[in-house]
């Protein structure tokens, strides 16, 4: 399970269109006070993507192209659309203009799904999956629990969705549904930050005795079988990963997705950002991309993607806080200093992937091929 080109010249360089697509928005469904889900058409040429991945959205707001990133909380298996879920962040640009701006037939550019918080579905496995996820979070969860009950008969799925409130659960029919439907294989638990008088669930915030009294009620399938996901707040997500890491879960046997760049270690990675470029001298990098080739000069304190843009290089990106990966290469020589590195696995990082929304290269030699 995986969860974790070009020449310089002064005439924009576009990607090819298969890169980029025009989606129908089919329907608008509100799910919750301030979140949606975004219901678009497949095309004529549908469009092929993997439980766990996500969309680009890519919209011109206040003069200037913005691109976010929304998981995918529909099936490839089981739905005739594709679906995002887009909750409203404080001063969000695409995250507001989405709710209050797009209605149905309306038609929204996007990038072709990427992600690698994915998995094979394979119908003879007989694994447990557990996930934990927070507000959000849910939606790469739906995503592979639908696609994993339905592809994997064997297979079964507990989660443990953490949210403020009751009024803030998102899917929570279909969440309810999935688990009436498919009792005994489907888990749902509940943790509310602010639990209503006659709730019957978990609240509060998830500690270490809270976690064992969980794990007693969710089956057991052994350390071999059994798998954990984790797509929240960052909070939420580094207390999961202490409380697994208190019951000795090997690292290699939990995923995390990651929606945002921290900010508990910001100022950390800036001084280490800052250590990176700093006494540096530019290098010339090459980058192999949709059948071209490019090369252009990187400056000590400028990211690979930012110089390529910069000279009208129109390379796939879209957080560019080296979360996302939707701008990642393989770099088949020289060397490439990371600013952020949780985006890759650390199999992928053994094998040469690199982001270029955050790396930096220091030697002369640096050829990545991206796609």
């Amino acid at each position: 399970m995986a969860f974790g080109l070009f020449k310089k010249s002064e005439k924009k360089q576009e990607a090819s269109n298969n890169h980029y697509h025009e989606l129908v928005v089919k329907d608008i469904i509100q799910e919750t006070k301030d979140s949606i889900s975004l219901h678009f058409e497949q095309p004529e040429k549908k469009l092929v993507y993997k439980s766990g991945q996500f969309l680009t959205l890519i919209a011109t707001l206040q003069g200037k192209e913005v691109r976010r990133s929304y998981s995918l909380c529909s099936s490839p298996f089981l739905d005739d659309h594709l679906t995002v879920m887009v909750k409203r962040v404080d001063n969000g640009l695409m995250s507001n203009w989405i709710p209050d701006q797009v209605k149905k037939g309306d038609k929204i550019r996007v990038l072709e799904p990427l992600g690698n918080f994915t998995t094979e579905f394979v119908k003879d496995n007989k694994r447990h999956l557990v996930m934990f996820a927070g507000g959000s979070g849910i939606t790469p969860m739906i995503s592979i629990l639908k696609s994993a009950i339905t592809q994997e008969p064997n297979t079964i799925c507990s989660l443990i969705y953490c949210n403020r409130d009751i009024d803030s659960i998102i899917f929570k029919n279909e969440l309810d549904k999935w688990q009436t439907n498919y009792e005994g294989r489907v888990h749902v638990i509940h943790i509310l930050d602010n639990a209503p008088m006659n709730w019957q669930g978990y609240s509060g915030l998830l500690n270490t005795e809270m976690l064992a009294k969980l794990f007693e009620r969710i089956p057991d399938w052994g350390l071999d079988k059994t798998t954990y996901l984790m797509c929240g707040p960052e909070g939420m997500m580094k207390n999961v990963d202490t409380l697994l890491t208190e019951l000795n879960i090997p690292k290699e046997k939990i995923f995390k997705e990651s929606f945002v760049s921290g900010t508990i270690d910001r100022e950390k990675k800036e001084e280490t950002k800052a250590a990176t470029v700093s006494g540096n001298t530019a290098h010339e990098v090459t980058v192999r991309y949709d059948g071209q080739e490019y090369k252009f000069t990187v400056e000590p304190n400028r990211t690979i993607l930012e110089t390529a843009l910069d000279q009208g290089i129109d390379l796939p990106y879209s957080c560019q806080s080296g979360l996302c990966t939707a701008c990642r290469g393989r770099a088949l020589s020289g060397k490439v200093k990371l600013d952020e590195e949780e985006g890759l696995s650390q199999s992928e990082r053994a094998e040469g992937y690199v982001l270029t929304c955050v790396g930096h290269p220091i030697t002369d030699d640096v050829v990545i091929e991206i796609g």
